[in-house]
């Protein structure tokens, strides 16, 4: 079992007792670390402590409790496992940078327009700055932003199907951008998604291509699909960007009916010892033609 999928398992864990007492030995357990590594691995993996994970995952839930019920403030801190009203009010104020009350008036206000203009109280279907709607059935799909179905922070973008239901039919939320600072590289593309009812394929994916358009390095999670409903959890693509690379592009993937959440997004280099993902999408160039009369068996 390769670190990463190890790493998936704790964060599934993690996710499923949000709301109960954590234990990094409880953790590393049921991801199959030792205690002696697994800190390590997973600060090198999310990039934060298991703590600090813990604890911006139980703030966004207590985010969206305060958007999205009448629950007081002291019961949802205790709900998200701080100790007192007061500790969660300091550690709420740190990240959203507004204590809990005020947060819950001016988000209360913020969707009050919204609704006014009879909009989504949650969703709004809108253009994301910085992100293209493309695929095969881009009009079978939208994209946007959801308030409530956040990892951390106030928002996450999404991908849903509209009118798409069969595996020949994908949309993608994606971008693009220079790979200059790249060249050379090996470079990790990660983020963090939450699945609904996909019924054929969701997945991460990053295309490296050089200036005349050709692919040089893919990956797009096709060997590790995302099938079903599955609650947040870290991805990633891991490729080589070749010293002739001119473009970087990059997005989620959503093939058929169901709902994709994206959040989190991160680049990083990283050293040989992480694996590639590369699909290996070129050919080897041979000598000269072959089976020409179709008569060789494959």
């Amino acid at each position: 079992m390769t670190t990463h999928s190890m790493i998936h398992k704790a964060l599934q864990y993690i996710e499923s007792h949000l709301e109960e007492e954590l234990r990094l030995e409880q953790i590393a357990a049921a991801a199959g670390f030792s205690m002696y590594h697994f800190h390590r691995l997973f600060q090198e993996q999310i990039g934060m402590t298991t703590a600090d994970y813990i604890r911006c995952r139980r703030l966004a839930l207590g985010a969206a409790m305060l958007m999205h019920t009448n629950e007081e403030v002291l019961h949802i801190a205790l709900q998200c496992r701080f100790q007192s009203q007061e500790a969660f009010t300091r550690a709420f104020k740190k990240l959203y940078h507004l204590p809990p009350g005020r947060y819950r008036k001016l988000m209360a206000s913020v969707m009050q327009k919204r609704d006014d203009k009879g909009e989504c109280e949650n969703m709004e279907r809108q253009e994301v700055k910085g992100w293209l709607l493309s695929g095969s059935d881009p009009s079978r799909y939208e994209m946007g932003t959801d308030r409530k179905q956040v990892h951390t922070g106030q928002v996450s973008g999404y991908l849903k199907s509209v009118t798409a239901s069969t595996a020949e039919q994908f949309a993608t939320m994606m971008q693009q951008f220079r790979a200059d600072k790249c060249r050379g590289e090996r470079v990790r593309l990660s983020a963090f998604i939450r699945t609904e009812d996909v019924k054929y394929f969701a997945g991460l994916w990053m295309r490296i291509d050089n200036a005349s358009g050709d692919t040089l390095q893919f990956d797009n999670m096709s060997d590790r699909p995302i099938v079903g409903s599955h609650t947040w959890n870290q991805y990633s693509c891991v490729l080589d960007v070749p010293e002739d690379s001119a473009t970087i592009s990059f997005g989620v993937l959503l093939t058929g009916s169901g709902k994709v959440w994206m959040d989190g997004f991160a680049f990083e280099k990283v050293d040989r010892r992480v694996a590639s993902t590369n699909m290996g999408m070129s050919t080897p160039l041979l000598d000269e033609p072959t089976n020409l009369n179709f008569e060789a068996t494959v």
